[in-house]
């Protein structure tokens, strides 16, 4: 099933995200309307500030941190949104080919920064229980439009919430539903490809 044709936000769609991580399976509580105060990376994720705002504070967020920075979407994820995003953590980060991040850092490789970060995020604010009824009506799997108009999958894997990129790589929600003033996160322990 698909969930979000996201043409219309991709002037918003160098919003993208990514902000937060840990990793425990994802969270039974669900905070899909409650404006519920969530630790990530030791630090308080609070519902009141936006993506950006909140993703400075963690400590497994560094690396995204700084590629959101190195990519110019600070303003883009600090505005109205609202985005849903797949937040890889500085472990997931870590885990990519040695040089990768260095390289994707530097401003000659800004557009392909902006791509891989736009990857993670789609336009609107969608909980775990939304991608469990869209999962539950597409017969075990769901799509996204994410808001460059590429595609993930989201799937099962026993309890874990899973979300794969074009290629079928898996990503595995960590923390889920961590509710921001301009959308949605959810931890994830991979980098998707776009």
């Amino acid at each position: 099933m698909r969930i979000h044709d996201s043409r219309k936000f991709i002037g918003a769609a160098l919003t993208f995200a990514l902000a937060l991580g840990l990793s425990a399976p994802v969270v039974a509580a669900d905070s899909t309307t409650t404006n519920e105060t969530v630790m990530v990376g030791g630090a308080a994720m609070y519902p009141s500030r936006n993506i950006v705002q909140n993703a400075v504070n963690s400590s497994d967020h560094t690396t995204l941190v700084s590629a959101i920075k190195a990519a110019g979407l600070v303003d883009t994820l600090s505005g109205d949104g609202p985005f849903t995003v797949f937040a890889p953590t500085n472990k997931a980060f870590a885990a990519l080919p040695s040089g990768t991040v260095d390289m994707l850092l530097k401003p000659e490789h800004k557009n392909s920064l902006i791509k891989l970060l736009t990857y993670h995020v789609v336009p609107g604010r969608l909980t775990v229980r939304d991608f469990d009824r869209a999962i539950k009506q597409g017969g075990g799997k769901a799509t996204l439009t994410t808001v460059q108009g590429d595609t993930l999958t989201l799937g099962r894997d026993g309890k874990w919430l899973t979300v794969s990129d074009d290629k079928g790589d898996v990503a595995h929600v960590t923390i889920s539903n961590v509710i921001q003033s301009n959308g949605v996160i959810h931890v994830v322990d991979a980098v998707l490809m776009p």
